[in-house]
């Protein structure tokens, strides 16, 4: 499933750039900054990731060795202010951020922006946004009206029906998600619209708040079997920064239930064996994003003139393990002539919940 290519030069050569290969791995090391050596505050959610590999991969092979300062939430948002306060003190000439829950947090709304007051015009470059524009991050992917750029990793919502129904037709498909996210909330709004399209019905489920009001694992394999129950036939695993985290209990209870799982994420079916999916590599989502800090850092480029970014080519990922024990819910042959087909197996499910 390969789009059309981007037109203009400049997205051109982003796109070329993200699809780059053979390039060296390793990160910059943190040392004293010389007086012309730019430096980059990363701030990730759950840890370095092939996102993070990708960036600096592609700004080590163009000869930038940026100092980079590394600082992760460890899922939990709540400790994102006390590395707000260190950006007066490192004074990074661009900040890169993991996520929407993060990128929200450092860089706010278009329309409250920076709401920590410690950003100020210090550039930010996203990746792993889903839905920068439904988030309130910008107000459009090509006129942001600030100093933030980045790369989006979700395929489209519309392209993942139709590989979800070249795989196998549906009536029903269920999601799973995080309320607190408004990115999530987004994309199941599409699911709605799309299904609604093609006579088909989105069933939803939302994950339990804790007392603070952050999403909450308990009972989750019990919502699994709800989707089943009300006849879903495909599991749309939302890209949803809360749902990523808890993969490893939600992908068995998917399979205990016999429900085919589609991940919009690479981290879904390579790593947890959901089913299939449609994606964009975390590598080439990285290389993205350091092309958009390269033209900032070295080029003078604005970051509000830098188009935010999709890849145009995309992955089909199918995971025939998990098929198997789905009771053989394997895809149509022709799919195997272009789908990488994943060999990790699942986990085994101890109980549903």
């Amino acid at each position: 499933m390969t789009p059309t290519a981007p037109s203009s030069p400049f997205r051109r050569r982003l796109l070329r750039a993200a699809l780059a290969t053979g390039l060296l791995g390793g990160a910059a090391p943190l040392a004293a900054r010389a007086a012309d050596r730019r430096r980059i505050l990363m701030i990730t959610y759950r840890g370095r990731t092939e996102v993070e590999d990708g960036f600096l991969e592609y700004l080590r092979a163009q000869g930038r060795e940026p100092d980079i300062v590394h600082r992760d939430v460890g899922q939990d948002i709540r400790r994102l202010p006390a590395i707000l306060d260190e950006i007066p003190g490192l004074a990074p000439d661009l900040i890169y951020t993991w996520g929407t829950p993060v990128t929200l947090g450092v860089a706010g709304s278009w329309r409250h922006p920076d709401p920590s007051g410690k950003v100020g015009g210090i550039p930010v470059v996203f990746a792993l946004v889903s839905a920068p524009v439904a988030a309130g991050i910008v107000p459009s992917l090509t006129r942001q009206g600030r100093g933030i750029t980045g790369a989006v990793h979700v395929v489209p919502t519309e392209t993942q029906v139709k590989a979800m129904a070249a795989y196998r037709e549906f009536g029903k498909v269920g999601l799973l998600y995080s309320t607190t996210e408004p990115n999530s909330r987004a994309i199941a709004a599409e699911m709605d619209a799309l299904c609604a399209a093609t006579h088909r019905t989105a069933i939803h489920r939302h994950f339990l708040l804790d007392a603070s009001g952050r999403p909450s694992a308990e009972g989750l394999e019990r919502l699994v079997g709800e989707l089943r129950e009300e006849g879903a036939e495909w599991f749309y695993l939302v890209p949803d920064t809360f749902l990523g985290t808890v993969y490893d209990r939600v992908i068995p209870a998917s399979i205990a239930h016999r429900l085919p799982t589609f991940g919009a994420t690479e981290l879904a079916v390579r790593q947890y064996s959901a089913l299939t999916g449609l994606i964009s590599r975390y590598r080439s989502v990285g290389r993205l994003a350091a092309v958009q800090a390269e033209a900032i850092l070295y080029q003078g480029t604005p970051a509000g003139e830098i188009p935010i970014e999709t890849l145009k080519r995309f992955a089909l990922l199918v995971n025939l393990h998990t098929a198997r024990a789905l009771g053989g819910f394997y895809p149509p042959i022709e799919m195997l002539n272009y789908a990488d087909v994943i060999s990790r197996a699942p986990q085994p499910m101890g109980r549903i919940g």
